[in-house]
């Protein structure tokens, strides 16, 4: 059993964390890629919470903002992760599963409560001097335009910043009933294709040390 699986998408933003997280090593922690994308991180992080058995799940990346509330290079907890692209249509006809009557967990039989829906609640340390936002938007495509930025920001006025993992990682928890903490670094504006504008180390490096405030505060 582990104290704390720190999760990061890629193996890029893992290398670019491993120096700001090498004085965790000789805490029980354990870092390991999730994989890109919803489909692989929720199948990776199942699978290591079954090895690993961590009493809570840390994920750590980059993220792209929908608006200013977060400033490129920074970085912030999310108390909830959002679900944008599993339903039904596209563009602005898009419907979200739970518009259409279909949980994405019906939940387990007799306890309705345990069903989940297109939302779910990150564990955020109890504490005022930590960077936090109210929600993350996870897509299963990253915005490609202003366009899409746009819908985006009408359909989830409270998101302040997209990425494609977290709600998979989150609902791997939640069925594993291991508390999960969502952090991302600010690298880009949302829709902006042109990774040359992009600061992924300095958000990363961003992300990483408000990592080591946070497992350090659960120590």
């Amino acid at each position: 059993m582990t104290r704390h699986l720190i999760l990061v998408p890629t193996d890029i933003e893992r290398r670019l964390a491993a120096p700001r997280l090498a004085s965790l090593a000789a805490a029980d922690v354990t870092v390991e890629v999730c994989g890109f994308g919803m489909a692989a991180a929720a199948a990776r992080t199942s699978q290591l919470i079954a090895a690993l058995r961590p009493q809570r799940v840390i994920l750590v990346g980059i993220a792209g903002r929908l608006d200013d509330r977060l400033a490129i290079g920074t970085a912030a907890l999310f108390a909830g992760v959002a679900c944008h692209g599993i339903g039904a249509g596209s563009g602005p006809a898009f419907i979200p599963a739970g518009a259409l009557g279909w949980p994405q967990w019906p939940g387990s039989p007799g306890d309705p409560d345990s069903a989940i829906g297109d939302l779910i609640p990150c564990a955020v340390p109890d504490r005022t001097d930590l960077p936090s936002e109210r929600l993350l938007l996870t897509v299963t495509a990253a915005a490609a335009g202003p366009d899409d930025v746009r819908l985006r920001r009408t359909m989830f006025p409270e998101a302040s910043a997209e990425e494609m993992e977290g709600f998979a990682v989150a609902l791997a928890c939640r069925l594993a009933r291991v508390p999960c903490t969502i952090l991302r670094g600010i690298s880009n504006d949302a829709g902006d294709r042109d990774t040359a504008r992009w600061r992924i180390r300095e958000a990363v490096e961003a992300a990483a040390d408000l990592t080591l405030r946070v497992v350090m505060e659960d120590r």
